[in-house]
């Protein structure tokens, strides 16, 4: 019987509990299904707004906005849009009745376990689709799903739960390296946008710059070759600039700051073909 099990209202930053169904099974696969509840909840800020754990006869869903992520254990031959429609349902009644500061400044588990009376009412209307009366919200799900499917969380990610390797992380040894690949990046704002395309500006500026002085170095051996090379390692680090903007890599922080370096230490040595504006205008991009 396909049905949903229980749901769990957590704080992404630290994984604190904030309200949660009480009737849980006391079987040993919803025991362990509890356990991955848990190392999923210390592991909500680093993983996609939207995941898919599929744990045996069990799968974990959840969703994760403005700070707090809404969780649900369901069997594994429930509908996938049934249950994100049911944890976009739970999510827009918890922030029209919590705002985000009484949830930011939580300090004991459940403290909202009133909305537990929500969730149950919920659970069960869902647990009989016939009763359901949102058609439209289920079509559109559909299309929201097929659009952006929810990320496959893998066993491997998970990692050890209470100093315990699991049996299946140990068959991935060496595939978490793998899996940081699949991570995905929040959609690029308006301002990540400007800086992307100013970023593609000045790797340019520099690139036209460094065939310039590649010619004048030719033709008058007037300029010093090692002009030529702060102009090419200038666009290469706009470049990685834009890439580390689109794709997700590890270390990230780490890269930026390293390459915004480079590119100071680039202008430092061009000080005498730019002026101040080009100057200020090259750093201010990179470090946007």
């Amino acid at each position: 019987m396909s049905m949903i099990l229980s749901a769990s209202v957590i704080r992404v930053r630290d994984g604190l509990p904030l309200s949660a169904s009480t009737d849980y099974e006391q079987s040993t696969g919803m025991q362990e299904c509890r356990k991955y509840f848990k190392m999923l909840s210390r592991k909500l800020a680093q993983l996609p707004d939207r995941c898919t754990l599929k744990t045996g006869h069990y799968n974990i869903n959840f969703i994760s906005s403005l700070g707090v992520s809404y969780m649900m254990l369901c069997t594994e031959n429930y509908p996938n849009v049934l249950a994100f429609s049911f944890l976009d349902e739970l999510q827009k009644e918890f922030i029209t009745t919590y705002n985000m500061m009484k949830t930011n400044t939580a300090v004991r588990p459940y403290c909202f376990i009133e909305f537990d009376n929500f969730i149950q009412r919920t659970k069960q209307r869902y647990n009989n689709p016939r009763s359901l009366s949102t058609k439209i919200n289920l079509s559109d799900m559909q299309t929201e799903i097929k659009l952006r499917p929810p990320y496959q969380i893998s066993m491997c990610e998970l990692g050890s739960a209470n100093g315990v390797t699991s049996a299946f992380s140990v068959d991935c040894k060496g595939a978490g390296k793998i899996s940081s690949a699949h991570q995905r990046l929040e959609p690029a704002t308006l301002s990540g946008i400007v800086g992307f395309i100013l970023s593609l500006l000045c790797g340019a500026l520099n690139l036209i710059r460094g065939f310039h002085a590649i010619e004048s170095l030719l033709q008058s051996d007037g300029d010093d070759f090692n002009y030529i090379i702060a102009f090419f390692l200038g666009t290469a680090a706009c470049l990685y600039q834009c890439y580390l903007l689109v794709y997700y890599t590890g270390w990230r922080n780490v890269k930026s700051f390293l390459t915004f370096g480079l590119i100071c230490l680039c202008n430092m040595y061009l000080y005498e073909l730019r002026n101040l504006w080009q100057l200020f205008f090259h750093v201010t991009v990179g470090a946007f």
